[in-house]
């Protein structure tokens, strides 16, 4: 965690103060956590879900996957109570009128399914807007559960959850982050609430480890796509939005849903990102699509590529040479040759944004080896 806790002197020590009006999130107390340029395992971009919870009385359990931030509007009650934009259980109760407060070990959970199963790298229990009623404490587990198992069969008792976060005080309407040091392979973690309360947002960050059996029998796929292993490794520029989203699946639904860079004014230069294969893959054809740019797009773009190597002593060749793109377009490649690459470099001259691409080909023989490995090793 990011900050110090009086917690067990003062239980509202990590309370935010009550809404006293204009913009509620002035007194927001963001978080500056480095793996979240890593891609949300639990993006519902990527098929995640939340599969169950155990209490949802004032608000529902699937706000926790909303991608935007968190709303909250103080005039907006039901027939419930005040309507909030997340997760929120009601209040918690003792055994009798001897024993008002819950007993310790009471909690609430909820389910979540990730989109792509992977290592996880760290979490983000966002209480935005919950300033006296979050919860005291939040405990996280997590499990591998191959297929598409019910919420029965992931709290059968023969399902073994492991703890990424113990029981740990958070703050209310604040980004509560956690860094995760556990090298295995997870499909679905349980976030608990300690007794009781609301959370807005969950994000979980971390690396993609696709199943290499699955990948082999699809045969033709996307190479870089971020459901088969492909990841964001570098970029010139970030201002806009996260080059990870070059690599999401479907297609772009707006204008932010890509890669947008700020003006580029150094003449000689340009922007560029840099992805990293699940393995090494043999491209036949690539997709370039603006899609939804169409006075911000880049002018021309170039494809480079790389087997194995480093990023310092790297023996980078063309895939595509500089090409004209035209805005809220689907351009298609067919690529003369094969190209042999784990690295992949995409230059937009000068600037400009990209929608999505894609690697269309086949993992090499060396390429599955080293997924097969890895899957075992990380317990899949």
């Amino acid at each position: 965690m990011t900050f110090e806790t009086s917690q067990d002197q003062d239980p509202h020590a990590n309370d935010a103060a009550p809404y006293s009006g204009g913009d509620p999130y002035a007194d927001y107390r963001a978080g500056d956590f480095p793996f979240t340029e890593l891609v949300d395992l639990a993006d519902r971009r990527l098929g995640a879900g939340v599969v169950a919870a155990n209490d949802e009385f004032f608000a529902e359990r699937e706000n926790l996957l909303v991608r935007e931030r968190a709303v909250f509007d103080p005039e907006h009650f039901g027939h419930k109570g005040k309507i909030m934009d997340g997760w929120e259980t009601r209040r918690r109760r003792g055994a009798d009128a001897e024993n008002v407060f819950p007993a310790p070990e009471d909690h609430d959970r909820a389910i979540v399914r990730l989109g792509a199963p992977g290592v996880i790298r760290g979490i983000v229990v966002d209480t935005a807007h919950f300033r006296g009623n979050y919860p005291q404490r939040v405990s996280i587990q997590a499990t591998a559960v191959e297929g598409a198992p019910s919420p029965e069969q992931l709290l059968a008792d023969d399902v073994k959850w492991e703890e990424l976060v113990p029981p740990t005080p958070v703050r209310g309407h604040a980004a509560n982050g956690f860094e995760i040091d556990v090298e295995r392979r997870f499909t679905h973690i349980r976030l608990c609430q300690h007794p009781d309360g609301g959370i807005a947002r969950l994000r979980v960050h971390g690396e993609v480890v696709p199943d290499p059996e699955w990948l082999e029998l699809l045969g033709t796929l996307d190479l870089i796509a971020v459901l088969n292993g492909g990841v964001y490794e570098d970029a010139s520029d970030t201002f806009y939005s996260s080059p990870t989203q070059i690599i999401l699946p479907g297609t772009s639904r707006k204008m932010d849903d890509g890669w947008e860079n700020r003006r580029r004014r150094v003449r000689g230069t340009n922007d560029w990102v840099r992805f990293r294969l699940a393995a090494q893959g043999s491209v036949r054809a690539v997709e370039i699509d603006t899609a939804y740019l169409k006075g911000n797009s880049a002018g021309w773009i170039a494809l480079q590529g790389r087997d194995g190597g480093t990023e310092d002593n790297a023996d980078w060749f063309e895939i595509i040479p500089r090409t004209r793109l035209q805005p809220d377009t689907l351009h298609r490649f067919k690529l003369p040759q094969e190209a042999v690459v784990t690295h992949v470099r995409l230059d937009a001259f000068p600037d400009g944004g990209i929608a999505r691409m894609r690697l269309h080909g086949t993992l090499t023989e060396r390429g599955l080896a080293e997924l097969r490995t890895r899957h075992a090793a990380l317990g899949g």
